[in-house]
C-alpha cells in the first residue's frame, strides 16, 4: 500500500496510525477513572474527586522530570528505540492498572508511567528528524490531527465499553490498544543515525551556546502558557455550562458537545494550518493563532447560552490546531540535530508543567475571581504572548 511513498511519508502514516490507536485507548481513562476509584473502595464523593485529581495529575510530574532525560538518550541512541520503549511500557502500565487492588496502586503505576513512557515526546523528534523541512509543518499537523481524532472517539467508546465489560477489563483494553500501537511502530524506518553518533568526533554544542536559545526558551514559555490556558478551563466547562444555562436536561450531553467543539475544529484544521505554515512560516501561524485564541477567550466570559460557548470553543479549537504543530515545527527549525531530542524533551516538560499547573490552579483561580474572569485572565496571557512572538521571532 505504501510502496510508492518515500520513507519519511511511510513513517508519518505509521506514527499517525499508532497515535490514533493509542489516543483512543488513553482518552478512555479520564471518564472512567473516578468510577474505578469508587470501585476500589473510596466511598465519599469528595474523596473520589480528590483521588481522581491525584491519580490523573501525578503522571505529569514524573513526565516533566524524565522527558528531557529520554530526549537526551534519543539523541545518543536513536529515535526508534525510544518510541518502542515508550509505547510498550505504556501498554504494560495500563494493563497493570486493570489489576490494581487499591487507589495507591493506581498512584504508583501512574508515577511509573511517567518515568518510562512519554509516547508523544518520543515520536515527535523522530518525525522532525525524518521529515524534510519544507514538509515538517504539514507532518506535525497530520500527527496532531490523528492524536485529536483518537482523543475525540475514546471517551464515547470507553464509556460504552466500561458498561459492557467493566472497568478492569476496560483498562486491559486500553493497554491492548497501546501494545497495538507498539506493533505498528516496529515498522518505522529510521534512516538517519543518531546525530550524536554521527558527530562523535565533533563537540556537541551546549544549549547555552546556541544563537537562538532565547527564542527556544520563549517557545518553551509559549508551550507552558498554552497548556495552562487549556487545562485551567477544561475541567470547569461543565460547571460553566450549568451556570449559564441553569438546571437543563441532558447537562452531560450539552457539556460534552461544548467540550468536543474545540477538538472537532482542531481535527479539521490542523493539517491545513500545518501546510500553510510550510508556505508562510510557523512564526506567523504561531502569532496569528495565539492572537485568535486570546481574542475568542474574551467573549467566552460573557456568553449567555451554551450554543454561544460551543461556537466560540470551535474557533478556539482552530487556534489550537495551529499552535501545537507550530511550536513543534519551530523547534524543528531552530534546534541543531545533535540536540533535537533533548530540546523536544524540554518542550514536553514545559507542556506537562503547563498542564499540571493549569489543573491545579484553575479551580483555585475560579473560586477566587469567578469562571468568567478566568477567561479574561487567559485571554490577557495569550495576547501578551502573541505580541512577544510578533516582536521576537523572525523567519
Amino acid at each position: 500500500m505504501f510502496s510508492s511513498f518515500p520513507i519519511w511519508k511511510k513513517n508519518l502514516f505509521i506514527c499517525c496510525a499508532a497515535s490514533f490507536i493509542v489516543s483512543i485507548g488513553m482518552s478512555q481513562m479520564a471518564p472512567i477513572l473516578p468510577l474505578y476509584i469508587a470501585e476500589l473502595g473510596v466511598d465519599d464523593p469528595a474523596d473520589v474527586a480528590r483521588w481522581a485529581g491525584i491519580v490523573f495529575g501525578c503522571n505529569f510530574i514524573s513526565l516533566a522530570i524524565f522527558s528531557p532525560i529520554w530526549g537526551r538518550l534519543s539523541d545518543r541512541f536513536g529515535r526508534k528505540p525510544m518510541i518502542l520503549r515508550a509505547s510498550g511500557w505504556l501498554g504494560l502500565i495500563m494493563i497493570g492498572m486493570g489489576f490494581a487492588q487499591s487507589v495507591w496502586h493506581l498512584v504508583i503505576l501512574r508515577l511509573l508511567q511517567g518515568c518510562l513512557s512519554g509516547f508523544q515526546a518520543a515520536v515527535i523528534p523522530l518525525l522532525a528528524q525524518e521529515t524534510p523541512k519544507k514538509h515538517s509543518g504539514w507532518a506535525m499537523g497530520m500527527f496532531f490531527t490523528a492524536q485529536v481524532s483518537g482523543g475525540l472517539m475514546g471517551p464515547i467508546f470507553g464509556g460504552w465499553l466500561s458498561e459492557v465489560i467493566g472497568f478492569r477489563s476496560s483498562f486491559l483494553f486500553i493497554g491492548t490498544c497501546c501494545l497495538l500501537g507498539f506493533l505498528a511502530l516496529t515498522q518505522v524506518q529510521e534512516t538517519q543515525p543518531a546525530a550524536a553518533a554521527k558527530t562523535a568526533d565533533e563537540p556537541v554544542p551546549a544549549f547555552r551556546e546556541l544563537p537562538q536559545r532565547g527564542i527556544i526558551l520563549g517557545v518553551f514559555l509559549t508551550t507552558v502558557l498554552l497548556h495552562f490556558s487549556l487545562t485551567c478551563i477544561a475541567p470547569l466547562l461543565t460547571v460553566y455550562v450549568q451556570e449559564i444555562a441553569g438546571n437543563i436536561d441532558h447537562l452531560a450531553i450539552v457539556s460534552g458537545a461544548v467540550f468536543s467543539a474545540a477538538g472537532f475544529a482542531s481535527m479539521l484544521f490542523a493539517s491545513r494550518l500545518g501546510r500553510l505554515a510550510d508556505c508562510i512560516g510557523s512564526e506567523r501561524i504561531l502569532f496569528a493563532c495565539l492572537l485568535l485564541s486570546g481574542l475568542v477567550s474574551i467573549p467566552q466570559g460573557f456568553v449567555t447560552a451554551p450554543w454561544q460557548l460551543g461556537v466560540l470553543r470551535f474557533f478556539h479549537g482552530i487556534a489550537i490546531a495551529g499552535l501545537m504543530p507550530a511550536t513543534n515545527n519551530l523547534i524543528r527549525q531552530l534546534a541543531p540535530p545533535a540536540l533535537m531530542g533533548r530540546i523536544f524533551g524540554f518542550n514536553q516538560s514545559a507542556q506537562f508543567i503547563g498542564m499540571f499547573s493549569g489543573a491545579f490552579f484553575g479551580g483555585q483561580l475560579a473560586a477566587q475571581i469567578g469562571i468568567r474572569n478566568l477567561f479574561l485572565l487567559v485571554a490577557a496571557l495569550l495576547i501578551v504572548n502573541a505580541i512577544w512572538c510578533k516582536l521576537t521571532i523572525k523567519r
